[in-house]
Order: structure tokens, then C-alpha cells, then sequence
């Protein structure tokens, strides 16, 4: 952004002393948006003060914010893709992060799968294939779900490391099978993430949400699981299966479910903030 003398009076301003001062300032600042942030970067580099140093780069967090905040805003009332939801998630940490190598990576692993699928396989062969180049061929691992390094919930992260906890990877897993039109969804089982390969029978025809699984894939592992299987882990947890546990999941679902988990790794008091954007971004998809 072109400096001016407005330009120049907030940026002097932003190590003031005076609260009241320096949030008008902040507020004036982040209004102008990301053209802002190569000034902010610029007075970071010439600024010895730690505290103004911190002060900035909060600021330029902030600004980044409102900017993703508006982009999701503007996902969840439009088609609001899966990819291009989790690919705001990873902008939360990355703001800088190139979506192409993303893009680039998954049509990758896409075409690679469908070069091995042909039209004779039964669903359950095709899901072997994709496993096999999946896990095997790509040697996409998993770790636990951990709340220590918000990085595993991150597909770009994934992707990159070929290390992901069992939401990243599922996600991961259902973009590239929806790209192959390979029925998977993520089904609401509590206190998993699982997917479920779904049938083509009618919901209408259906008297539970189950009949319309054929069987189900943990993604940390690619393990299929039959609907015996699902049952006995309800039975372990003391839990009724109702028809709402098995509905497969939209995009804006789990979105906010990826956003809850992440703001789960920032429970200290310096990042409680982030939580609470996190949380806040969550909030917009009840």
C-alpha cells in the first residue's frame, strides 16, 4: 500500500502507551485490510521494541482474521465445497499457504486411484483399491487425535508430511473419492470420525439412516467395519444407535466439527484467543 500521511500517523501510533489510543489506532489499521499488512511487516522489521513488535504482529493477525472471516462468510452461503472449507481452516495458521500445491497434490493421488478402478469392481473392491494407493502407494499415515500440534487437523499439513490424524485424513479421503464419485461420506458416530459408504437406496425408503450404509472405513487405517462391528461399539459405549448417528455429514458440519477439535490445541492463557476466534468461526455454522 502507498504511504501516505494518514498511513503514517497510525503506524507511529501503534506503540502507544494510551490503551484508548492504541485501539482506535488497531481499529483504523484493520479496517484497511491486507493491503495494510506490508506497512505493518515493514515497521515489524524497523521496530526494536518487543512489545510493539508483539503489538503488530497481532495486529496483522487481525487483520488476517476479518479477512477469513468474510471468505467464510461467503463459503457457507455458497456451494460451500468441502476442499475449499478446509482449505479456510488451514488459512487460520497458513494465511500465506499456496491452495495449489494442495490442489496439485489431491489430483495426484486422485488420478493415480482412478487409473487402477474400472467399471467391473463391486464397492467393496473399490475401496481395497483406494486403500492400496491411498495408504500404501502414497503412504499416507496416521497419528492419534492429539490436542498438541494443531497441524495434524490441517489437510495442507497432511498432505505434506503424509501425516494426518483421522479427521484430516478423512477429509482428505472423501474429497478424493467424491472427485472419483466413490459414494463415501462422514457419518455422525459419536466420538469417532468414521466414514460410511452409502448405498443408492431412496432416504425416503428407508426407516433408519443406517440402511443406507453399506459398510464403513475408519480413515486413520482404511479398515472396513460391517454394520455388526458399529453396532457392538455402541453397545461398548452405552449408547443407543438412533437414526441421527448415521446421517451422513454435510460440508458445513464438518467444518465446524474440524474448527472445534482445532481450538481444542490452544488452551494455554497466551493462545486462549485463538480458541475463541476458532469457536467464533464454528459459531457461524450453527
Amino acid at each position: 500500500m502507498k504511504i501516505n500521511k494518514e498511513i503514517q500517523a497510525l503506524m507511529h501510533l501503534v506503540d502507544d502507551p494510551d490503551e484508548e489510543v492504541y485501539h482506535t489506532v488497531s481499529e483504523k489499521i484493520i479496517s484497511l485490510g491486507k493491503k495494510i499488512i506490508p506497512n505493518l511487516e515493514s515497521l515489524w522489521e524497523t521496530t526494536e521494541d518487543s512489545s510493539a513488535q508483539e503489538r503488530i504482529e497481532l495486529l496483522i493477525h487481525r487483520v488476517h482474521l476479518r479477512e477469513l472471516t468474510e471468505e467464510f462468510e461467503v463459503w457457507k452461503n455458497g456451494e460451500a465445497g468441502l476442499l475449499e472449507g478446509a482449505l479456510l481452516v488451514s488459512k487460520y495458521h497458513y494465511p500465506d499457504m499456496p491452495a495449489e500445491q494442495v490442489q496439485k497434490d489431491l489430483e495426484k493421488l486422485r488420478r493415480n486411484i482412478w487409473l487402477e478402478l474400472n467399471n467391473y469392481l463391486s464397492s467393496f473392491e473399490k475401496i481395497n483399491v483406494f486403500n492400496g494407493i491411498f495408504y500404501n502407494y502414497n503412504k499416507q499415515k496416521s497419528v492419534e487425535v492429539s490436542y498438541d500440534n494443531p497441524d495434524a487437523f490441517l489437510i495442507n499439513k497432511a498432505l505434506e508430511t503424509k501425516k494426518g490424524n483421522a479427521i484430516s485424513n478423512g477429509i482428505i479421503y472423501q474429497i478424493v473419492a467424491e472427485q472419483l464419485d466413490i459414494p463415501v461420506k462422514a457419518i455422525n458416530i459419536p466420538r469417532q470420525y468414521v466414514l460410511g459408504y452409502m448405498n443408492d437406496h431412496s432416504p425416503m425408503s428407508v426407516t433408519h439412516a443406517s440402511e443406507l450404509i453399506s459398510f464403513y472405513i475408519d480413515p486413520a487405517t482404511g479398515q472396513m467395519y460391517s454394520h455388526n462391528d458399529i453396532e457392538n461399539y455402541f453397545k461398548r459405549l452405552s449408547i443407543p444407535p438412533v437414526s441421527a448417528h448415521f446421517k451422513p455429514l454435510s460440508s458445513k458440519q464438518i467444518i465446524q466439527l474440524l474448527l472445534e477439535e482445532i481450538s481444542k490445541c490452544f488452551n494455554n492463557e497466551r493462545n486462549l484467543y485463538k480458541r475463541e476466534e476458532l469457536l467464533h468461526i464454528a459459531r457461524m455454522f450453527d
